[in-house]
């Protein structure tokens, strides 16, 4: 069979043998694990080596019967132990069945880690317990990253990479259009399509529903704990990406030498340091480049494009636990002192430290300084965002519901409360994978039940409202209603309502900006 009589994306054999589908590819043969069919490292793009920094592009077709029994690269990145190439573009799928009719809600799941780390094969993110308990289909996806995916090298390279400084988000939206085109073929319903996301992915969806590239793709998304108010601006990317070149030593002058730099040199030179805070290692994310964005993602409202959306958006209650405490245990011990100066480094917002700490004890006179301090940093840092975009939902009218993840992480005695990630586990029921932060057992059962049939009920109906769960009002200002998932699930109406008008006193400018 030629490439030219390859069949259209459908068909599909799932008897007693391991289970076959024709994609819009070519064929793929993967595995029935614990009754659920799974294909891994299914690829959706060609090699991206041969398209560094430009648009990905598909796969040429092939006709013999591809094995999507393991994982595919990840993404080049720093660190991590699996192995990585530029030759990344692959996903995973879960379903419970192949063309049997059933047209199941698909779960698109985004990985996160800050636009330059990860993959969609992280074990945490398996989704044969999701796509079991759920009866939906299970999708994660690798993309390019860092500089690899968000290096803005227009304006140095005139007409050579335009779309440079988003490719991975470009990649993301070829891998949403095989989610489209594939769909059917493996059970699910391609006018049912979900993408959720957790950090950097709530943050990468945040950024589609602004793209205008990315519209009618997905109908339904969830966020945890990831934002993306403003995306980078042109000169700001185009500042990093001079500092990025400066520490390879190529000369903007001569597009081939990046083009053909080793993808090892690139990965050294992340280390370089952000020219707009040298305290921080250089920033890669999206950027309002007039082509994949010609608007930032949340200001100065929300995008009308995606105004028919429903949306789940989600934080953590102790965000800032893991994210500065692991980099900087010595805060678990800070005193009154040095309280205000530890903030000031942290808050990410130009606000009187002081003040804020006044603010704190006023409010909450029981709390330590360690308390405070992770408060007013998770509230300040991490919690803005959402806020930003919630309340910008809101004034459009868009079905928008909200949650915070209260139930805490049983490690070290409970030290670290509810931290960035603990959601992840509860929403795929993979409590026991590692990367986890279970609670305790008899209410993380409970809570992971509650909370991936609310995601999985938003894919299906559009709603996260469900039998098994409290009734969930829609978000509205000023009420702000908001899910409080913990060791009692219940609705709150404007949580934190006194660290939420603290900080809304000054412009939320977002890192990377």
């Amino acid at each position: 069979m030629t490439a030219a009589m390859l069949p259209l994306a459908g068909w599909a054999r799932a008897g007693t043998g391991d289970p076959e589908v024709m994609t819009s590819n070519g064929p793929v043969r993967g595995r029935v694990e614990d009754g659920i069919q799974v294909f891994r490292g299914v690829r959706y793009g060609a090699d991206t080596a041969t398209t560094r920094f430009a648009r990905p592009k598909r796969p040429d077709p092939w006709t013999e019967v591809a094995a999507a029994t393991a994982y595919g690269a990840s993404a080049p990145q720093r660190g991590g132990d699996a192995p990585q190439s530029e030759d990344c573009l692959f996903l995973n799928v879960w379903t419970p069945g192949l063309s049997d009719g059933a047209r199941r809600p698909v779960m698109a799941y985004i990985h996160g880690g800050a636009y330059n780390s990860g993959s969609g094969s992280d074990e945490l993110y398996d989704g044969t317990r999701l796509a079991a308990r759920r009866d939906v289909v299970v999708v994660t996806v690798n993309h390019r990253l860092n500089a690899f995916g968000y290096l803005y090298l227009a304006p140095l390279m005139p007409g050579v990479f335009p779309d440079s400084g988003n490719a991975g988000q470009w990649d993301l939206i070829l891998a949403l259009e095989w989610v489209r085109d594939n769909a059917a073929a493996f059970g699910g319903d391609p006018g049912r399509v979900m993408v959720f996301g957790q950090s950097g992915g709530g943050a990468k969806i945040a950024t589609m529903m602004a793209s205008p590239a990315a519209a009618g793709l997905f109908h339904a998304a969830a966020t945890m704990s990831g934002q993306q108010v403003t995306a980078s601006g042109p000169l700001n990317a185009e500042r990093r990406a001079r500092a990025f070149l400066a520490a390879l030593k190529i000369d903007p002058d001569k597009p081939g030498a990046i083009a053909s730099v080793p993808a090892a040199r690139m990965i050294e030179a992340l280390g370089a340091r952000d020219p707009l805070d040298e305290t921080q290692g250089v920033y890669f994310g999206p950027v309002l480049d007039e082509r994949m964005l010609t608007r930032h993602p949340f200001w100065p409202d929300a995008p009308g494009q995606s105004a028919h959306i429903p949306m789940i958006l989600g934080n953590t209650l102790d965000e800032t636990r893991t994210l500065i405490g692991k980099r900087e245990p010595g805060l678990f011990e800070i005193g009154w002192d040095a309280l205000p100066g530890a903030l000031a480094r942290h808050m990410r917002c130009d606000i009187d430290p002081g003040a804020v700490v006044a603010a704190y004890r006023a409010a909450y006179p029981e709390r330590s300084p360690v308390d405070i301090f992770f408060a007013a940093a998770t509230a300040g840092r991490s919690w803005r965002g959402q806020v930003e975009e919630a309340d910008a939902r809101a004034r459009q009218g868009a079905p928008t519901w909200v949650y915070r993840f209260d139930l805490p992480w049983t490690e070290d005695g409970g030290k670290w409360g509810a931290p960035h990630t603990v959601d992840i586990g509860y929403v795929f029921g993979n409590l026991d994978k590692p990367g986890a932060m279970p609670g305790e057992a008899a209410a993380a059962r409970r809570v992971s039940d509650e909370i991936s049939g609310a995601f999985a009920a938003l894919a299906r109906t559009g709603s996260p409202e469900y039998a098994g769960l409290a009734a969930w009002p829609t978000y509205r200002v000023p009420a702000r209603e908001t899910m409080l998932f913990g060791a009692e699930t219940r609705m709150a109406r404007d949580p934190r309502g006194v660290e939420r008008a603290l900080f809304s006193k000054v412009p939320f400018i977002q890192w990377g900006s």
